[in-house]
């Protein structure tokens, strides 16, 4: 009997894809490299379940990571079978176990009707609860207490299942117990929050009733997953759960672009699937349509270095194309001005704008090209947050300069009047205005004049008298000392950079950084007001509606992105791979970093283009750079190497870069760092040089290739807790730096 044509919706596929889509029983793990037609995978096996195997879409179980990746699976759906398709479950994690939940409630203490809590809510949930307990919520921020729970509940811990060791003296060693509190408080308000949805539907299907799960067990005949690298902990238990009853799940991701970590995803999940589902078909897609052959070899050559990982290579029947270029410049600045003139080469060359991407580690390596594009009147856009000068912490700071330079700037006076905060309420602030536009003053004046006239409260006028005495020695030092030297001055003293550093909130260590940014930025100019018409100048040309712009955007922002050509600067040891997820996760977070490197080079359809620089600018002065590591992992066939005179190239013998930056005094050079630079550079690299790092104390002096010098507070070990000259304190590895006598 002659074998029926197959389906024409599977005449486009390679076979590992066609493999993918035909591989309907048992568990079946898809390793989707970057670029090699994932959501094509997953499409099209849905069409073939519903056309070939007679399921009706309510039996299959379909989760995606976002809505629009929902959305632009149903359409891809129905347009392939003709039809509209109706009455599946396909969603995010959190919309379909919220819509179980809506038939379950009661067996968690909820009624059908229950409400789910936005962030704020819960924040303000939570800090109700600090005060009925006396915990000081300044010392205790709630938003920073109610990331710890939503942790809690990405790992799927209710409060019983909750380790001591996961408590420590948070909130007074009351932490657990203002979690027990939270969660009673949220079932009498019937709520939950967005981490209940699933723990709430795990508890449910554990704990309680069986039938539940028997019943969903019975619905789905199978389970399908997007982006399973970056699943957490209550995500995996609930699938895991749910594939108990036919065993049918289809788990499709690429664990060398888990690079989410920071926010609960567990790359083990999908290291581990083969022994979590015994006798599970593992089927890779290495065959990539969006890169040519250079950028793939250097992607694929960089990630082998990580150890955890299931081992795939993304391959192309594209042309080898253009070599990835390497670049070593001497600053940051000069970083920013020759990417600059690459892309104007580009635009000269007919490349569109849209096309062209800067991605980088850290938001605050923005500004340059920002301030770089706005001087050649190149378009830009800044995907996943402000431009650098409407972020809010910059426009405080920049409030802050105006009132020094102009205390009747009414606008900056009202925008930081209770910023940090200080008690200073709307009605105040409203009385302040009505006796200005009575009196034909300005708001600075006002305060002084009610001050005066006796028309404040006594801790109001005790507050804001001394904030007007801040500003008047402020002012007084305008002329004396360096503007920069001023500005830093005046966010220390005022409380601002210190409400930041308090601030627990994720992006509360990137706000800090841009304000010293903006400290950097200043140096450039001879004055507070040349500085403060630079900023406004810029400012008026930043309506630019021009579609054609080119894109800035973080590493991780751009997952999912592809540009024709791709910009990856700061490539430095401490920016990237960033010294923060070193230093809090040691090998985990390397290899997450090279993931992130990873994705990166991957955005590239044409052209990628990487560059480090020797010497950056950091907290007011210049400081020396070690290329990252992963520079020596570039697979040297695929890579062009162009580095200014002097500079460490790959695959050196002798690497002669590491002078160290002083502030500008007319240009001269110090080289105080560069032995140790080598040193390390070295020994990176297989060298001989003796890795046996000195012995130290308290209190002695060193210097670090980063961070400048600074002196030695705390010894554990080979970890040493510096309080560096520049502000910062750090815990770093005592053979990262080096004692020296002053």
């Amino acid at each position: 009997m002659q074998q029926p044509p197959p389906p024409s919706y599977l005449d486009d596929l390679n076979p590992s894809q066609r493999e993918a889509v035909e591989a309907v029983e048992g568990a079946v793990l898809v390793l989707a490299g970057a670029g090699t037609g994932k959501t094509r995978v997953l499409t099209t096996r849905l069409v073939h379940l519903i056309q070939t195997h007679q399921v009706f879409p309510s039996q299959i179980l379909s989760v995606t990571f976002t809505n629009k990746a929902a959305l632009e699976m149903k359409e891809r759906v129905a347009e392939t079978l003709g039809q509209p398709v109706e009455g599946w479950w396909l969603g995010t994690f959190h919309a379909l176990a919220a819509r179980m939940l809506r038939y379950h409630c009661p067996l968690v203490g909820l009624e059908s009707n229950y409400t789910i809590l936005d962030p704020d809510d819960q924040i303000r949930l939570l800090k109700q609860i600090m005060e009925a307990e006396n915990i000081d919520t300044k010392k205790w921020a709630p938003k920073m207490l109610i990331s710890i729970i939503n942790r809690w509940k990405d790992r799927a811990l209710v409060p019983d299942d909750v380790s001591l060791d996961d408590v420590g003296d948070v909130a007074n060693g009351k932490m657990l117990h203002l979690y027990r509190l939270y969660q009673n408080r949220l079932k009498a308000l019937n709520a939950c929050d967005f981490g209940d949805l699933l723990l709430h539907m795990i508890t449910i299907f554990k704990d309680m009733d069986n039938q539940v799960l028997a019943d969903y067990h019975r619905r789905f005949r199978y389970i399908m997953v997007d982006e399973y690298q970056d699943t957490n902990v209550a995500q995996y238990l609930w699938l895991r759960l749910l594939a108990q009853g036919t065993g049918n799940i289809c788990c499709v991701g690429d664990d060398d672009q888990s690079i989410y970590g920071w926010r609960g995803a567990e790359v083990g999940n999908i290291l581990k699937f083969e022994q979590d589902f015994v006798g599970a078909k593992v089927i890779r897609l290495e065959q990539n349509y969006r890169s040519t052959g250079h950028i793939l070899a250097t992607a694929s050559g960089i990630i082998s270095y990580n150890q955890g990982r299931l081992g795939k290579t993304l391959w192309s029947e594209q042309e080898q194309g253009e070599k990835v270029k390497l670049r070593g410049l001497w600053d940051g600045q000069a970083e920013a001005r020759w990417i600059t003139e690459e892309i104007e080469q580009l635009q000269r060359q007919q490349w569109p704008l849209s096309q062209i991407a800067i991605l980088v580690r850290a938001s605050f390596l923005m500004r340059e090209f920002e301030e770089q594009f706005i001087k050649q009147n190149i378009p830009y856009r800044v995907i996943g947050g402000a431009r650098f000068y409407e972020r809010l912490e910059i426009r405080d700071a920049l409030a802050y300069l105006r009132l020094v330079a102009q205390p009747s700037d009414d606008l900056a006076l009202e925008r930081i009047i209770n910023t940090p905060k200080r008690g200073i309420g709307s009605t105040t602030v409203q009385n302040l205005q009505t006796h200005a536009r009575t009196y034909s003053m300005s708001l600075y004046v006002a305060i002084q004049d009610m001050a005066q006239r006796g028309e404040l409260r006594a801790k109001v006028n005790a507050t804001l008298m001394a904030l007007v005495d801040s500003f008047e020695r402020w002012k007084s030092l305008v002329e004396t000392l360096p503007h920069a030297e001023l500005a830093t001055q005046i966010l220390e003293e005022s409380g601002y950079i210190q409400m930041w550093k308090d601030d627990k909130s994720p992006d509360s260590a990137g706000r800090v950084e841009n304000l010293k940014e903006l400290i950097n930025a200043m140096q450039d100019f001879d004055s507070l007001p040349e500085f403060l018409e630079h900023i406004a100048l810029v400012m008026d040309n930043q309506d630019n509606k021009s579609r054609d712009q080119v894109t800035i955007m973080t590493l991780h922002g751009a997952k999912g992105l592809e540009f024709d050509a791709v910009f990856l600067p700061g490539w430095e040891d401490g920016l990237f791979p960033s010294q923060r997820s070193l230093d809090e996760l040691g090998n985990k977070g390397l290899e997450e970093e090279r993931r992130l490197a990873y994705v990166g080079i991957t955005r590239a359809r044409k052209r990628s283009t990487i560059t480090y620089a020797a010497n950056r600018r950091m907290y007011g002065s210049w400081i020396s750079s070690i290329p990252s590591r992963f520079v020596d992992e570039l697979p040297a066939p695929s890579i062009e190497v162009e580095t200014e005179t002097g500079l460490y190239k790959p695959q050196d013998k002798t690497p002669s870069y590491g002078q160290t930056y002083t502030p500008r005094t007319g240009d001269n050079f110090s080289g105080k760092n560069n032995d140790l630079i080598n040193k390390l550079i070295q020994e990176r690299r297989g060298g001989k040089t003796q890795t046996t790092s000195p012995s130290f104390q308290k209190d002695n002096r060193i210097t670090h290739p980063k961070f400048g010098e600074g002196t030695v507070v705390h010894v554990e070990g080979n970890k040493l807790d510096i309080q560096f000259d520049a502000g910062e304190m750090k815990r770093v590895l005592g053979s990262f730096v080096e004692k020296f006598e002053e």
